[in-house]
């Protein structure tokens, strides 16, 4: 078993930042790729990035440039800076845990909402 617990979100401004966070534990050694998406209101989940277990890294093309994903092994935590925040941004952030193509956990998710 895997958990993850998201942190991290709330309410920012346009052009503003936020630091997701998701901490994981149990069976952790089963994770190759960690991974952010996002689901807005009446939306498909999205996407956002993810990273693999050996640090590289991968973006959807409406965040390139303006969010970085990165991850902590020492902590079991993966992380997504988020720069230029814009009202589309608005969205439920979730971590994802895989090893190679099957899924091994989600988060619950955290808010994050872009409005001034």
């Amino acid at each position: 078993q895997v958990q993850l617990v998201e942190s991290g979100g709330g309410l920012v401004q346009p052009g503003g930042s936020l630091r997701l966070s998701c901490a994981a534990s149990g069976s952790i050694f089963r994770i190759n790729v960690m991974a952010w998406y996002r689901q807005a209101p009446g939306k498909q989940r999205e996407l956002v990035a993810d990273i693999t277990s050996d640090d590289r890294p991968n973006y959807a093309d409406s965040v390139k440039g303006r969010f970085t994903v990165s991850r902590d092994n020492a902590k079991n935590t993966v992380y997504l800076q988020m720069n230029s925040l814009k009202p589309d941004d608005t969205a439920v952030y979730y971590c994802h845990a895989r090893s190679g193509a099957l899924t091994i956990a989600w988060g619950h998710g955290t808010q994050v909402t872009v409005s001034s």
